[in-house]
């Protein structure tokens, strides 16, 4: 191959890699799926054809379902995720959101997004919040109600509540499927062979087990 094509072949992969990278362009203004050909909520994002631009109305842009708090888990952390599947208007415009609540000493555990970039603002309360890159440096401080904070896509992140109220962060992210991926329940609730993980992190099989039974009820491990 010459130096000439296998740098137009580098090229070519480098962009298509590039445009791959993100959601894609919109073709028309927007894009309200319509329901007649199936269920929003069931069927993939962005898999349904659009309905005719003259039925859409103000009520499709709108959506009112973060007023308040949602169901809060264990580790005191309510959040609600928005994206097309529950508010039509957004869809194929590259963005979803969330509003995540919370509790006094509440946390959401070291996770990532693999198709997507976020944006958190903290609407109110004390929030220890960071990041860890490639290098596994940590980009970590507490950020106080009316500050920002990004985590770049893909680098793995995390919150705490460390303040004496609840507080609340909306985060919003430049993907409409940006993909969640819970580091813990990766690791021990997804059926790796367990001799992998003792040997990876000098764990014995009974604490094996105890982290299977945490982070995956279903196993028995």
């Amino acid at each position: 191959m010459s130096p000439i094509l296998a740098i137009l072949v580098v090229a070519f992969f480098l962009y298509c890699v590039t445009i791959s990278a993100s959601d894609p362009d919109p073709i028309q203004d927007f894009c309200i799926p319509n329901p007649k050909f199936g269920s929003i909520k069931t069927a993939h994002l962005g898999s349904l054809p659009c309905k005719n631009s003259s039925e859409a109305t103000t009520d499709d842009f709108v959506f009112s379902g973060m007023k308040g708090a949602g169901n809060f888990c264990d580790t005191g952390l309510a959040a609600i995720s928005v994206n097309p599947a529950i508010f039509p208007g957004i869809n194929t415009l590259g963005m979803s959101f969330v509003r995540a609540d919370l509790k006094v000493g509440g946390y959401n555990p070291p996770h990532f997004h693999p198709r997507a970039t976020e944006i958190a603002y903290v609407v109110q309360g004390s929030v220890y919040a960071g990041f860890v890159d490639s290098t596994n440096r940590v980009f970590a401080r507490v950020i106080e109600q009316g500050e920002v904070i990004v985590f770049p896509r893909g680098l793995l992140h995390f919150l705490m509540n460390v303040g004496d109220k609840p507080a609340t962060i909306f985060g919003s992210f430049n993907s409409q499927n940006p993909g969640l991926q819970k580091i813990p329940t990766a690791i021990f609730g997804s059926g790796i062979h367990e001799e992998l993980l003792e040997k990876a992190f000098g764990l014995s099989h009974k604490q094996i087990g105890v982290m299977r039974r945490r982070f995956n009820p279903k196993s028995k491990g």
